[in-house]
């Protein structure tokens, strides 16, 4: 549509063009500026009379004006046309139609709404920018909502207790609160589909150090853990913030984290309440005798919501092992029906949305890249367009941790858990997308296909950093004696594990890169680009966990035997 097809003519603003038409005392529309037109004449009517000539002069039964006198107009010429039928003031302003009343409330009404819309939307902008908690995590994390490519945001569940009633949850002088229930959120590059992965909080891990911005503007950083320590101390403990948490899951993962989400237990009971309530399902009766929650669930269908949803989130009582394991277990299943509630029902009623984005924002604190209410919604939007069949649910593959005689703790298990990284780093989907999958092998042969250096110009340094013991030593020999890679050296354990095996190289080493993935068979994902130029010193091969050893190809899985769920699928049947 042009410019007058809007009301708007060469940038004149349409309030500008409707003009006041003194003869009709109505505004009326010039889309080309010109003036008002005359009003058109107003026809005069006769009184009948009988047949036969009248003689000239006033007419006895003519109509009179509102004095009583009789209403004789001539013309110019002192012959009358006869009376007219209404006074002058009245032929002047005519009686505007009820189509044009019609017209003049309609346009008033639409402006009040727009208006109240106007003011309505921005006091919800406003309220909803204001719940919303930020915190700057400096440089880890990403600046944008959601780039290009896959993405990675960090769920934090916070334990901290303040709020009524969350005393009998743990110790209320926990006033900071740890890293409890977290879930890593993968999103595919394409948006098709999604994987969740909860960490147990008693995993044990390392922290690296990590820099955080004080209230004064200042930095400090924190040191790491010395050697392994519990997952949920990645935050609150020693002052540690979400990038802290942010920091230990991508040396955990190999995997970029943009973004993190941190809720407290305040936010389960109110988006629980919002929603209406969450469906969830129980093969016997779940009672919290000693756990001090109240919680008295039976057997089969419940929709709970507020305090005996978050109950049910933090019960380990009665469940198999009675473990944090089986909690996340149930955690997921609640998760998957509160998604299927937003989607199937929340979504459709503007006032639940409103209900569910208060709720959320009011127990919310977000990094400075989806700080405000706008960013959230482009994040939710993107996020929406996942169908909740190709969203997978499962929890990171551990065993009991070896070095405790009685287990209470955790660790990866050292042969799913890298699998589990691989897939994820290489953006391969856990559920059957077709499209995705082919974009994952065409992203792996695009970034190898390139020229290669020979195997003599190769420089690399070897590192062991969870592989086979004595592997670093072994793979030189090999590299040396079988590949033709003279120029590499063993420089025995890494600082830190790894996630996977890795090789870093400069911009200008990426043909050097290439030879040695051949060689070696390493996949696209362990390829890492440095941000420092040069290329003259050696490139790092870091050996992971998914290493068995030297001339065994380094393959992303295309799937692993783990337990896995769908966010479509109902926890109560039928």
């Amino acid at each position: 549509m042009d410019a007058q097809g809007r009301g708007r003519a060469e940038g004149a603003d349409p309030a500008d063009q409707w003009v006041l038409n003194p003869q009709t005392g109505d505004y009326e529309l010039r889309l080309d500026g010109a003036p008002a037109p005359p009003p058109p004449p107003v026809p005069r009517q006769r009184t009948p009379q009988a047949p036969g000539p009248r003689p000239g002069g006033p007419r006895p039964g003519g109509p009179r004006d509102r004095d009583g006198e009789q209403n004789d107009e001539r013309d110019n010429d002192g012959t009358s046309d006869g009376p007219r039928d209404t006074h002058r003031r009245r032929r002047d302003r005519p009686k505007r139609s009820r189509k044009r009343k019609a017209l003049m409330w309609t346009g008033g009404v639409m402006g009040l709404v727009l208006v109240g819309g106007s003011a309505f939307a921005y006091y919800w902008y406003d309220r909803l920018n204001g719940n919303i908690g930020t915190v700057d995590i400096g440089d880890v994390g990403s600046a944008t909502v959601l780039g290009d490519g896959p993405a990675n945001i960090l769920v934090i569940g916070n334990d901290v207790r303040t709020g009524e009633g969350n005393e009998a949850y743990g110790n209320r002088d926990n006033v900071t609160g740890h890293a409890d229930t977290t879930l890593l959120f993968h999103v595919a590059g394409d948006r098709s589909n999604a994987t969740v992965v909860s960490i147990p909080r008693d995993l044990m891990t390392e922290i690296p150090d990590c820099e955080t911005r004080q209230s004064d503007g200042s930095t400090k950083t924190i040191p790491g853990s010395q050697g392994t320590t519990r997952f949920n101390e990645s935050y609150g403990v020693e002052g540690r913030d979400p990038g802290c948490t942010m920091r230990t899951v991508e040396e955990l993962t190999g995997l970029d984290v943009d973004h993190f989400m941190m809720f407290d237990f305040n936010a389960v009971k109110t988006l629980s309440t919002a929603v209406g309530g969450v469906e969830v399902c129980l093969e016997k009766p779940l009672k919290d005798t000693d756990g001090g929650t109240k919680l008295d669930l039976p057997a089969g269908k419940s929709t709970i919501q507020g305090e005996e949803a978050l109950s049910f989130l933090r019960n380990r009582h009665g469940l198999k092992n009675e473990s944090d394991l089986d909690r996340i277990g149930m955690q997921q299943k609640f998760v998957a029906s509160m998604l299927r509630r937003l989607k199937e029902d929340t979504l459709s009623s503007p006032s639940k949305m409103l209900d569910v984005a208060d709720a959320a924002t009011k127990s919310l604190t977000v990094d400075q890249g989806i700080g405000s209410a706008s960013k959230l919604l482009t994040l939710a939007r993107e996020l929406g367009k996942i169908d909740l069949k190709n969203i997978t649910l499962m929890t990171l593959p551990v065993v009991d941790n070896p070095d405790e005689p009685t287990p209470v703790t955790v660790v990866p298990d050292p042969e799913k858990a890298p699998q589990v990284f691989s897939m994820l780093q290489d953006d391969v989907s856990f559920t059957e997308v077709k499209k995705q999958q082919k974009k994952a092998k065409d992203k792996q042969a695009a970034l190898l296909n390139g020229p290669r250096a020979e195997a003599s110009a190769v420089q690399v340094d070897v590192l062991n950093g969870g592989g086979p013991q004595g592997a670093a030593g072994e793979t030189v020999a090999w590299l040396q004696s079988s590949a033709g890679v003279s120029r590499s050296a063993n420089q025995g354990n890494a600082p830190a594990k790894v996630a996977r095996t890795r090789l870093v190289y400069a911009p200008a080493q990426a043909d050097q890169a290439r030879e040695l993935a051949d060689l070696m068979g390493l996949p696209a994902a362990a390829l890492k680009p440095s941000a420092k130029a040069g290329g003259e010193g050696p490139m790092t091969l870091t050996l992971g966990p998914d290493f068995k050893k030297a001339g065994v190809p380094v393959a992303t899985p295309r799937k692993v035997d783990v337990p896995q769920s769908r966010a479509d699928e109902k926890m109560c049947k039928g």
